[in-house]
């Protein structure tokens, strides 16, 4: 396969089950969060999805277009480490949705954030939260959803959190 049909069906992937997520949260509260803005375009399309939800967003420096950027009050810059640190402290468990694009063309960088953030997400997540992720995540207290139907497994990465008050906790 040619890196641009790679590129394409990643693409699409990545559209359909952020498309797909849309329909398992509609009508559940919280907020929306897009870690990697890159130049924007998944975050416009989070915003066409969730026109009324806050969507809260992390990089590590700007580069999308202008047209791509949230408000400032909903831009986390910096490396993950402290921006997650600080998103948790502001905004607690509150994400219904956590959409992860961190690939980059250095696998062995990308094996390791992917190793860190699953632990360090988690704090964000509300019970029965959704993570979508281009890489293969350990989110605790998660499970591995099938892709939707024309997302072949392994493409892209979905994830539910558990209920932790069906489980017997309280907190």
């Amino acid at each position: 396969m040619s890196r641009l049909d790679s590129f394409i069906r990643r693409l699409s992937a990545q559209r359909d089950c952020l498309n797909h997520a849309a329909r398992l949260i509609d009508g559940r509260p919280g907020v929306v969060l897009e870690l990697g803005l890159g130049n924007g375009r998944t975050y416009d399309h989070l915003r066409q999805l969730f026109p009324e939800r806050q969507i809260y967003v992390f990089d590590r420096h700007l580069a999308a277009h202008p047209q791509s950027r949230p408000a400032a009050d909903r831009l986390f810059l910096g490396e993950f480490a402290q921006t997650l640190s600080a998103a948790a402290a502001r905004l607690g468990p509150a994400a219904v949705l956590a959409h992860c694009d961190i690939g980059s063309g250095d696998a062995a960088a990308t094996a390791r954030l992917a190793a860190w953030l699953g632990p360090a997400l988690a704090p964000l997540l509300a019970p029965e939260a959704l993570v979508l992720a281009d890489q293969p995540l350990a989110v605790p207290g998660t499970e591995a959803l099938e892709p939707p139907a024309g997302v072949a497994t392994g493409r892209y990465h979905l994830y539910r959190r558990s209920n932790r008050r069906q489980q017997g906790d309280k907190s």
